[in-house]
This record gives structure tokens, sequence and C-alpha cells, in this order.
């Protein structure tokens, strides 16, 4: 089974983390399918993460289950975690 989940990189108490598509069993840090964006908890909201949402579109329809921490930062990024749905952002005036 495939699923999307964080993959820590940086240093010491400077966490930077890269969201791959990965097997299940392989650990944490271990190899990753394909990289599909990056997480960066300590930036500013405006260059906090970037996604490639066409290709995590394209795992999520094959069957790719995302963890919490990826699901909510696809919500964040107007992709649905769930798969064939798309988040369309609301007009309140």
């Amino acid at each position: 089974m495939v699923v999307l989940r964080l993959k820590r990189m940086g240093r010491a108490h400077r966490p930077f983390y890269r969201i791959g598509a990965m097997d299940k069993r392989s650990p944490r840090n271990g190899r990753v399918i394909e990289e599909l964006g990056w997480y960066d908890p300590i930036a500013n909201e405006d260059k906090q993460f970037k996604i490639k949402t066409d290709r995590v579109e394209y795992w999520l329809s094959v069957g790719a289950q995302p963890s919490q921490t990826v699901a909510s930062l696809l919500k964040k990024a107007g992709c649905d975690p769930t798969p064939g749905r798309k988040i369309q952002a609301s007009s309140e005036s």
C-alpha cells in the first residue's frame, strides 16, 4: 500500500519535511517513490509549504492514503484528501 507522508529533513531544532509517496512498510526517512512537495513548519504562513497538486491527485486516484498531517496540508492547498473530489472555494461576501 502506498501512503503520502512526511520525511524529516533539516537539523536539530530546525525541522523541515518533504512530502512523498512511500510504501507503508518503509521507515519514516526511507526510500520515496515520488517527491510531492515540502513543508516548513517554522516559516511564515505564506511560504510554509508547496505541493504538486496534480501528482497528489494522481496518487489519491490510484488508492494512496495520506497521513493526518499531509491530509491537513492538502486541505490548505485546496486538494481534498479523498480521491476524486476537489475543494471549491466558497464565495462569501
